[in-house]
């Protein structure tokens, strides 16, 4: 009796915990698509082709989305060099593909390089745009994907770990 009656105290007292442990957070339970594996294509940077905006872009109609011209020139006007949107097709949500330069991102610890995806990424978010980084070498260095299917949207960012401690090894 007093086997059962300690075995029903733990059962009570833990199952809360379990409860925790066991069910899924909103994150794992919205799906957020992979982001895109789209080779980086840098010649759109000098003839933007299709739709593509790119740093250079300018509509005289009115805004460009997305806006990181704001971003570019305020506070990371060394880091990031230019970038290349993609309108939404039928295979591919609308992404932007920043280039960053090589030799800042490196001196960036893995906090600082983070926090750069995070503000760039919610930028493009506002826009619906996923977002990649990359080194003008093609090296993938970090994604911010989201689920622009589900409100709110969640969204979820990948570093590349072999850039992650400031060195290319």
């Amino acid at each position: 009796m007093l086997r059962h009656k300690l075995l029903s105290l733990i059962a009570i007292t833990f199952s809360p915990i379990f409860l925790l442990l066991t069910t899924p957070s909103i994150a794992e339970t919205s799906s957020i698509p992979k982001y895109s594996d789209a080779p980086l294509n840098l010649e759109l940077l000098n003839n933007p082709k299709g739709g593509v905006v790119t740093a250079n872009t300018i509509k005289l109609t009115g805004l460009t989305t997305p806006s990181l011209w704001l971003a570019k020139e305020i506070s990371e006007n060394k880091l990031l060099d230019n970038w290349i949107a993609y309108p939404t097709t039928q295979a591919e949500s609308s992404r932007v593909d920043l280039v960053v330069n090589q030799q800042i991102w490196s001196l960036l610890d893995y906090l600082e390089r983070y926090e750069f995806v995070n503000r760039l990424g919610s930028t493009a978010r506002k826009d619906k745009y996923n977002l990649r980084v990359f080194n003008y070498q093609g090296d993938l260095l970090a994604t911010y994907t989201c689920n622009f299917q589900t409100n709110p949207t969640p969204c979820n960012i990948q570093m590349n770990v072999q850039y992650k401690l400031g060195s290319n090894r």
